[in-house]
């Protein structure tokens, strides 16, 4: 047999050959054979200069590989073709893990689901096994809702959906949770397409919150808001409901593209409004509890669902400025009037204050005009004095009513909060809410003064309603002027707005004390010595009386003459 000669350049194109080899392996995938088996290692030649050694645990992660025996053949990661031990440096979990991110790469691109196992906790999640490469699941993508127990999930082989992958820095994140959301968004399609609106169905309370509470219609939630419970106000769905109770409810509304689904309850009930004008008529006078206390009113429930609102102004009618808490309590029975129904609108007024007399009227009736009270003085102010009176109302005493003989200001300093003093019924006006008092009128004097002319025949004493008097300015205030009446103790106060009829002429201001003033008596009484002086209506009847003698329809007179001649021949009487 004939000897080859090898010669300097074979060996060294050999020698590079072989570089090149070990090159191309180092960082590769390689298929190999398992030639022994020494303990927990795995000798495995892979067509290098050297065999490389792979622990026997990596073939068994999570029981993939299963048991492998001399002649195997297995894929094996080359991480360096020597080491200093001169073997070759293999991994089989590299290997499986660079066969796995190719697959999930595809996978993950195309936005398919990957199977995996939960083989460990970590801080913040787990870890996922996806055939060789690890990946992160975070707690909040376990499940749907938060779970205690994750025992019953770990090393089960389930789908998952990848999130993030990042191979330069090794990273996936994968959820569960995906997975589950569309499982559930599937079923609950197929369960919404089953239902109908105005459809009875029954369900399990899941949840209660303040707003409603969450009924699982075997698949799918629904929410059952608070106002469709019941008819009556319920403050708290608790109030009635509560957590894994099985209840008939109707489906009153389906948003198909969003899955919603409104419940109610109450729409299994009769509706209490119905024919409601005709079970309360307006003026009726009915029993019912107090609900809610609000700053405007308190609602009163007059029967189940049907809740009527005492506004706070029909309250009371003494108490005006006082919150309706301190008039009614919750929970209270109370009897109220019905004073409107609107079923349109579901709103039912109520009067608390009807189901009283009128302390107005109960007044009238007990102290008629004329007549004598005792009271007292609740209140001092510029106009007069405020008397406290028997039913919790208030009745005036106006400065020109409290003396004949002094000023209104004069008089009102005789007089402190907190005195009794007597007066006498001049007016009760029952709709405004008011009583007029006159203390002067108690001693009956100046009620024989004398008074101008006038066209009406007189009257015993002089004064009479219509007739025009001469008086004297002594009083000026903000409000009108105080005058007395010429030759005679009798005063009166002529308000801002009697001043004149010209609306820039009713300034107090342009009268002085001392001044003489003609005004009209519009209003005495003789009874209680109570009169009212306007200048203004005085130039009212003088104008008409002015167009009435001196002027007429064909005599071309402008109205200023008309006035002129009549001034003139007032002037020289």
């Amino acid at each position: 047999m004939a000897q080859q000669t090898v010669t300097k350049e074979d060996f060294e194109s050999m020698l590079l050959d072989s570089f090149v080899d070990n090159d191309a392996a180092e960082g590769t995938v390689v298929r190999g054979t398992v030639v022994a088996i020494e303990k927990d290692l795995a000798i495995i030649d892979v067509g290098l200069k050297t065999e490389g050694r792979v622990p026997m645990k990596e073939f068994g992660q999570a029981g993939r590989d299963g048991t492998i025996t001399i002649g195997s053949v297995v894929e094996v990661y080359v991480d360096r073709v020597e080491n200093a031990l001169g073997e070759a440096v293999l991994s089989r979990e590299k290997a499986r893990r660079e066969e796995s991110w190719v697959k999930l790469e595809e996978k993950y691109n195309a936005n398919e689901r990957v199977e995996g196992t939960i083989f460990n906790q970590v801080k913040g999640g787990f870890t996922v096994d996806l055939e060789g490469a690890v990946a992160f699941l975070p707690r909040s993508q376990v499940d749907i809702r938060p779970i205690r127990d994750i025992a019953p999930l770990m090393n089960v082989p389930q789908p998952f959906q990848i999130l993030k992958m990042d191979k330069r820095r090794g990273n996936i994140v994968v959820s569960r949770r995906a997975i589950l959301e569309e499982s559930r968004a599937e079923q609950r399609s197929e369960i919404v397409q089953q239902l109908e609106e105005g459809q009875v169905v029954d369900g399990v309370v899941k949840n209660i919150t303040d707003y409603g509470a969450f009924v699982d219609l075997g698949g799918i939630d629904g929410l059952l808001h608070v106002t469709d419970i019941a008819w009556r106000r319920v403050n708290h769905p608790s109030e009635v409901l509560t957590i894994g109770e099985t209840i008939k409810v109707q489906i009153v509304r389906i948003n198909h593209e969003s899955h919603r689904i409104s419940l109610g309850m109450k729409q299994l009930q009769a509706d209490p409004w119905e024919g409601i004008e005709a079970k309360y008529p307006i003026g009726a006078k009915f029993s019912g509890r107090v609900t809610n206390i609000t700053d405007y009113g308190a609602f009163v429930e007059l029967e189940p669902g049907i809740e009527g609102l005492i506004h706070v102004s029909e309250m009371s009618w003494t108490k005006k400025n006082v919150h309706p808490g301190k008039i009614v309590s919750t929970s209270q029975e109370v009897d109220v009037v019905v004073l409107e129904v609107d079923p349109d609108k579901r709103r039912i007024s109520l009067g608390l204050k009807q189901t009283l007399q009128n302390p107005w009227e109960a007044f009238a009736e007990k102290n008629p005009v004329g007549s004598t009270i005792e009271g007292e003085v609740k209140n001092k102010t510029e106009f007069g004095l405020f008397i406290g009176l028997e039913g919790d109302v208030d009745g005036m005493v106006h400065l020109s009513d409290l003396d004949w003989q002094k000023s209104g200001e004069v008089a009102l300093d005789d007089y402190n909060r907190g005195d009794m003093v007597s007066a006498k019924v001049l007016d009760v006006d029952v709709e405004k809410e008011r009583i007029s008092l006159g203390i002067k009128q108690l001693n009956g004097e100046g009620t024989s003064s004398s008074a101008s002319s006038s066209s009406e025949p007189a009257e015993a004493g002089g004064l009479r309603k219509n007739a025009v008097v001469t008086t004297e300015v002594i009083e000026v205030n903000d409000g009108g002027i105080e005058v007395r009446i010429a030759d005679s103790d009798v005063t009166a106060f002529i308000r801002r707005a009697d001043l004149s009829r010209d609306r820039n002429d009713q300034r107090p201001e342009r009268f002085s004390k001392g001044e003489k003033v003609d005004a009209r008596i519009t209003q005495y009484d003789r009874k209680t010595g109570r009169i009212q002086l306007s200048i203004k209506a005085l130039e009212i009847a003088e104008e008409r009386e002015a167009v009435a003698n001196f002027g007429s329809s064909d005599s071309g007179a402008s109205l200023g003459d008309i006035l002129g001649a009549a001034l003139k021949g007032r002037d020289d009487k």
